[in-house]
């Protein structure tokens, strides 16, 4: 590298640095950070804003009109996605299953804390969202507070089950799909290696806090009904949220079709009242509940055209093969370590900084199998621990928990499924 380049890598560390500060102390939201550091980053290596030639790269053209279109197609997925999670709460299926993992567990803190952790967690890979977590927590969470199991407890079950459920939820794939080119069936290949371990850490969580914190009352009972239950839902009908996933990882169906026959064969199996209506008040009630996600996604779609652009890349691309790990153990302590700056809207964070960081671990020569896995692994800490998570935020406030003790209590326990993942997927990546 040059004298100029030096300068250049250190401008944009700074900048880097300055920007994960302010999100950090909450100053800035990362929904402007994000397009903020892309343009900084392409003015310092000297990307001019407009040129006459159009294979220029430029900041108008490249960075900001076409990176914005970037992750078009992890866009639709989350569309189609947050569309479907609403036809299952519209028919009541969401509901349903609720209330039958209650009925199912008694009055048994322990099977009551699991099965609603079974319950949300296939409920989330269906569909997830703010507005998915509050309306399965506001059922659940009461539930489990009667039966005597402890605030915190009933917290981490739906935080768990959003970490869970967010791995198996295909709408969330199609980022990994335009970051990193891979195909669908290969990120389904892929899948258990850090969804499992996750799995098994929650449970043996679970168990261990409810014993050692679940002192309660024995009498609970069940929320009363209200006029938008559907009572009426066929016992069939409840394996609706899992027929997305089943075409995905079984029959290798790409996202968008699969949720739309998902939704299809919903309506089919409940055959609701004004299913017309349905299908369009769910798509509109859904884009609202993901809007803030799709405005995330344009700024992360913005900074990778940034990254990825030649100027920068070329800046960027030596600092990166200086830390890039080359071997399984390299790989598993880099990852493991490094896991809690996936919280705060770190550098490892898929919706923020991380799809640019895996970017760049590509072209310095990485696998991209290798960097989905490492940031899948990595997105555990991220989805249960991380304070600025929405979902995080309102489940501390509705359980009136302290948000930062969530943090310090989950954090060695998904650093540590971040640890087996990272194992097992550097003997199939190395």
């Amino acid at each position: 590298m040059t004298t100029a380049m030096w300068f250049q890598a250190i401008g944009i560390l700074l900048v880097f640095l300055v920007f994960v500060g302010l999100m950090m102390a909450r100053k800035l939201p990362t929904i402007l950070a994000l397009p903020c550091m892309a343009i900084l980053f392409a003015v310092i290596v000297g990307v001019p804003w407009v040129s006459g030639n159009p294979d220029t790269v430029t900041i108008a053209k490249t960075v900001l009109a076409g990176g914005s279109m970037k992750l078009s197609g992890a866009i639709a997925g989350l569309v189609f996605g947050a569309w479907f999670g609403q036809i299952l709460n519209k028919v009541g299926i969401t509901k349903a299953i609720i209330r039958k993992a209650a009925e199912l567990a008694g009055d048994k803190p322990v099977l009551i804390a699991i099965l609603f952790f079974i319950t949300a967690s296939i409920i989330f890979s269906a569909a997830g969202g703010l507005g998915m977590v509050i309306l399965v927590g506001t059922i659940v969470i009461p539930i489990m507070l009667t039966a005597g199991i402890s605030q915190f407890v009933a917290s981490i079950v739906v935080l768990l089950a959003v970490g869970v459920g967010s791995l198996f939820n295909v709408s969330n794939w199609a980022v990994y799909v335009d970051v990193l080119g891979l195909s669908v069936d290969k990120i389904a290949n892929y899948t258990l290696v850090v969804a499992l371990p996750l799995i098994v850490i929650s449970l043996i969580m679970i168990v261990f806090y409810v014993q050692k914190d679940g002192k309660g009352r024995k009498a609970w009972s069940m929320p009363a009904a209200t006029p938008g239950d559907n009572n009426k839902v066929p016992a069939f009908a409840l394996i609706s949220p899992l027929v997305p996933v089943i075409l995905v990882f079984i029959f290798k169906i790409d996202i968008v079709p699969a949720v739309i026959v998902g939704a299809i064969v919903t309506l089919l199996l409940t055959w609701p009242k004004r299913p017309i209506h349905i299908l369009s008040s769910a798509l509109v009630e859904g884009i609202q509940d993901v809007a803030g996600a799709m405005a995330l996604m344009i700024g992360i779609g913005i900074l990778l055209s940034s990254v990825m652009s030649p100027q920068v890349s070329a800046v960027i691309s030596p600092l990166i093969e200086t830390v890039l790990p080359g071997s399984p153990l390299t790989y598993i302590l880099f990852f493991t370590i490094l896991s809690p700056l996936a919280i705060y809207r770190g550098p490892l964070n898929v919706w923020g900084l991380g799809s640019g960081i895996a970017a760049l671990f590509v072209t310095a020569g990485m696998s991209p199998v290798a960097a989905m896995l490492a940031l899948r692994a990595v997105s555990n800490v991220q989805s249960v621990s991380d304070p600025t998570n929405s979902h995080n935020v309102w489940v501390a406030d509705f359980t009136k928990s302290d948000i930062n003790e969530i943090l310090k209590k989950t954090l060695p326990w998904t650093m540590a499924s971040v640890l087996i993942s990272v194992i097992i997927g550097s003997f199939m990546v190395f």
